[in-house]
């Protein structure tokens, strides 16, 4: 792994200088591990950019939730590469973090510097504290919402309680990109695919509601996502895929209510 193989390089590169060795050598060598360690941060930055369009490919055949599977699977891939790129990163951070504290501390005291002066070294790429993970709507430990997040959610659910649709669709989108990650999100999707649907257009509301599901199948929304999006499937013409998706509510959220609506839903598109 490039990772691994930098952190190694990172290792090499600040060694130590003999302080018995010249003033104006020293300094210099000094100077040299530094430009060559920021060298590598950049290097290390560069591991973070993409390289080239995504490889996955969830738009071939199969039903909708053999596709929303295949979803599934690639994000437990992924979230265990990003897990393990996340560890090895977060070591060569430390190390360089420690070398060039070291490095800082050297450099002032071999300039006759006041060694006491000296702040805590700035962690590599900035300091920004303790990162928030993203959780899953009532899945988990809840997070504290945004100042004005609450606030924006129920100013869009009204708009689609009043039926003004195509304000609420917007407001739910504006909502999703002000708060990524928010607590509020799945049911966010789900309710924009809802005002979408009012407003008839409801391949976008399928998909809303697919976006919703496969995001969160845990949720507290889920099992109306799920329903939602078999009852849109059906609108759609989509009679076999609605069926096989409906059927799913029960199999995959037993003892919830929305149980009973899909078999209602089923019946009445002929589900056999």
């Amino acid at each position: 792994m490039r990772a691994f193989a930098l952190a190694v390089l990172l290792m090499g590169t600040v060694s130590p200088v003999a302080v018995s060795a010249q003033r104006d050598e020293t300094l210099a060598d000094i100077r040299q591990q530094l430009s060559v360690l920021y060298v590598e941060v950049q290097r290390l930055k560069r591991e973070l950019s993409t390289t080239g369009a995504p490889q996955t490919d969830i738009s071939g055949g199969g039903s909708v939730l053999a596709r929303m599977d295949s979803i599934e699977q690639q994000l437990q891939m992924l979230t265990g590469k990003t897990e393990e790129l996340e560890f090895r990163i977060g070591q060569v951070v430390n190390d360089g973090t420690n070398r060039i504290g070291d490095l800082e501390f050297r450099l002032v005291e071999l300039e006759g510097g006041d060694v006491s002066q000296l702040g805590e070294t700035t962690t590599l790429g900035g300091d920004f504290g303790e990162l928030p993970t993203a959780e899953t709507p009532d899945n988990g430990p809840s997070t504290e919402l945004a100042v004005g997040e609450e606030a924006d959610f129920q100013r869009a659910f009204a708009a689609l309680e009043a039926q003004d649709f195509r304000a609420a669709a917007d407001q739910f989108v504006a909502f999703s990109q002000t708060y990524p990650g928010s607590p509020l999100e799945a049911e966010a999707h789900l309710r924009r695919g809802e005002a979408l649907e009012g407003a008839g257009v409801v391949t976008d509301a399928a998909r809303a509601y697919l976006e919703s599901y496969s995001g969160y199948p845990q949720s507290r929304t889920a099992p109306e996502a799920l329903f939602r999006l078999g009852s849109a499937l059906g609108k759609l013409g989509q009679t076999n895929e609605a069926c096989v998706t409906l059927n799913e509510v029960e199999i995959r959220h037993p003892g919830t209510e929305f149980i009973a609506d899909a078999r209602v839903e089923m019946q009445s598109l002929g589900c056999s």
